[in-house]
């Protein structure tokens, strides 16, 4: 498994480089949200983070989106007819309190998307993602977006109706801010926006909290039996940037080297990353039990301790990311420093 394909499968869900640039949208590029969303006798247009601007006579109603963007969608009122994951979305646990009755799930893997049902749901839109490759936040927009197997397959979604990108790098709060100013775009209301937040606000404090109690180091991780033991890099990772910002400490042995988004660890070196006394463990990899069958990782004190945890990460919206902070304070708060200096 490549480092690309790695970031593909696991750091979307667990987890770039340069804060998101928020483009105005309107019919000029100079309005607000709640112009596009009101779709006024100049139609609805909307800039989106690569700089793409879509145009429609009318404002949408009917959005279909990659899971993670939909949950968020979802969070502010704004419920997407179709749905595709990398991950069957009827076992995405991040779905628990969505009613997918009058959703068309059309796709359950990555860059698995039925061009049929997805024509089917007939959306007016489809929110897909980017990440950067890089820390200074290049993006490759000759390639496909993420979640999307190929350009070919994007090519026919895009014949069924213009795609909206998110960027999925900086700062943890700049794609957040993205995702709302999407939802509003898309007829959210402002006040539904401000009670998001507002949990958000309590779930930091909490978390911020737990993380100055605890004093232990969190290492966030994906591992399998060919490819060896990753450790996200927290810079790279919005979501880890964002907890970072509040005090979690995460393991970041090398945090200056020409490594992007991964430190990457052969099994026979596994102890050289064995500082964290808490082990987040990528939901797509190995778990506690896998990696106590390791003979060079069998040992490492969070594992012995049982503070190995399975852990997928969350939307990056304000709601999502509430739930997602008050399970980590709760892990940060039950743990011990097993890695005494």
């Amino acid at each position: 498994m490549t480092t690309g394909s790695l970031r593909r499968g696991a750091a979307a869900s667990v987890g770039l480089a340069a804060a998101l640039a928020l483009v105005s949208c309107s019919a000029e590029s100079s309005g607000t949200a709640d112009d596009a969303a009101g779709g006024s006798s100049a139609g609805w247009t909307f800039t989106d983070d690569v700089g793409e601007t879509i145009t429609l006579d009318e404002a949408p109603e009917r959005v279909a989106s990659y899971a993670d963007y939909a949950l968020g969608l979802h969070s502010l009122d704004v419920d997407p007819v179709a749905v595709f994951g990398r991950v069957p979305v009827a076992d995405d646990v991040r779905f628990a309190d969505y009613d997918l009755s009058d959703v068309a799930v059309v796709g359950n893997g990555y860059g698995e998307v039925d061009i049929e049902a997805m024509a089917a749901a007939d959306p007016d839109v489809i929110v897909v993602g980017i990440y950067p490759s890089d820390r200074e936040g290049t993006v490759d927009l000759d390639g496909p977006r993420y979640g999307l197997q190929d350009t070919a397959q994007q090519q026919q979604l895009e014949a069924i109706a213009p795609l909206i990108t998110i960027e999925v790098g900086g700062t943890g709060q700049g794609v957040i801010d993205s995702l709302n100013r999407l939802a509003v775009a898309l007829g959210a209301d402002e006040s539904t926006v401000e009670e998001a937040k507002a949990e958000f606000d309590a779930a930091a404090a909490e978390l911020q909290d737990a993380a100055e109690s605890s004093g232990v180091e969190v290492t966030q991780m994906y591992a399998d039996a060919s490819s060896g033991i990753y450790v996200a890099k927290p810079d790279d990772e919005p979501e880890m940037e964002l907890y970072r910002g509040y005090g979690v400490d995460f393991t970041d042995l090398n945090p200056d080297d020409g490594n992007y988004y991964w430190d990457i660890y052969s099994w026979e070196n596994a102890s050289q990353m064995s500082t964290g006394d808490v082990l987040l463990l990528n939901v797509e990899g190995f778990q506690a039990a896998d990696l106590a069958e390791q003979p060079t990782f069998a040992t490492h004190p969070a594992l012995v301790a049982g503070q190995a945890y399975e852990w997928n990460g969350a939307a990056m919206d304000y709601r999502s990311q509430a739930a997602h902070m008050s399970e980590l304070a709760e892990i940060l708060r039950s743990a011990q420093d097993v890695n005494p200096a």
